[in-house]
């Protein structure tokens, strides 16, 4: 299997999508997954880029994969429905986050939403 590099990752209620390609953008993995197989998949994974569509949950699974060693970007969904050239879905949504981010890691000025802790999260409940 080739190494991923950047992974686009759209959270749902129960079901995620994961789209993973290589350095070359190549794609490597696009599954879906459910909830409570995402740590496990990502604790196999060597530490790469994710990116996630900013939303009220995003915050907690920035803070599990970043637990684990992966470097997490937030994209407000402003930033992802430019690129959307069919209708907006998760499959969609995972497969624009991926190449989306790694274009945004090599543009300095390009705005990211980061990640709250827990303390934080919580205030907003």
């Amino acid at each position: 299997m080739q190494t991923i590099t950047t992974i686009g990752l759209d959270i749902a209620k129960s079901v995620f999508q994961v789209h993973g390609v290589d350095a070359a953008g190549q794609v490597v993995i696009r599954r879906q997954l459910k909830r409570r197989y995402v740590v496990a998949f990502f604790q196999k994974l060597p530490p790469c880029l994710v990116g996630i569509e900013a939303c009220a949950s995003s915050h907690y699974w920035s803070r599990e994969l970043q637990a684990l060693g992966h470097m997490v970007r937030l994209m407000p969904p402003a930033y992802v429905k430019p690129y959307v050239k069919r209708q907006k879905n998760d499959m969609a949504d995972a497969d624009l986050v991926a190449p989306c981010n790694a274009l945004t890691m090599t543009a300095p000025s390009a705005r990211m939403t980061s990640g709250m802790s827990a303390t934080n999260s919580a205030a907003y409940l």
